[in-house]
């Protein structure tokens, strides 16, 4: 089966490169496609924070890596699966992120802590309940917090 989905938006604002830290305090807009009637977003601003799936569109469908690799290539951790990863690298080159939402003008979603550039194709958003994030005992290997140490600091 395939899937055809179009945008329902696009990052509009905040960087306009690629980079892997730094990502902290950086305010976007979710500009939500016209087409849409302003009762789309009724209610979103009760929200704190919003699940959002974008499309890594810089990135290559030559960047799809399906094997074992280090994170960011740096030999001190093990090399781990594509599915272990969170980057371009994947098949679809798809990703989530959460970040707060700030206002809602119309259909400007002002957020910030959006880890996507400037341009970036918007496809699924909603509000995030905390009654449906994670259940149990969270547990991962050292390597992304040793990674990630800096990804939300600000630049």
């Amino acid at each position: 089966m395939t899937l055809q989905i179009e945008p329902i938006g696009t990052v509009v604002g905040g960087r306009t490169e690629v980079s892997d830290d730094n990502w902290g305090g950086v305010e976007c807009i979710i500009r939500l496609d016209p087409k849409f009637p302003l009762e789309v977003v009724k209610g979103l601003d009760e929200f704190s924070h919003l699940i959002v799936t974008w499309h890594f569109s810089q990135a290559s469908p030559t960047d799809v890596a399906l094997h074992a690799r280090s994170p960011r290539n740096n030999p001190r951790w093990e090399p781990s699966g594509t599915f272990a990863h969170r980057n371009h690298r994947r098949p679809n080159q798809l990703a989530t992120s959460f970040p707060r939402l700030l206002k809602v003008d119309g259909l400007d979603l002002h957020v910030t802590d959006l880890d996507a550039v400037d341009g970036t194709p918007i496809y699924d958003l909603g509000p995030y309940f905390q009654e449906m994030g994670p259940q149990g005992e969270i547990h991962e290997p050292a390597w992304p917090g040793e990674m990630l140490s800096e990804y939300w600091a600000e630049s």
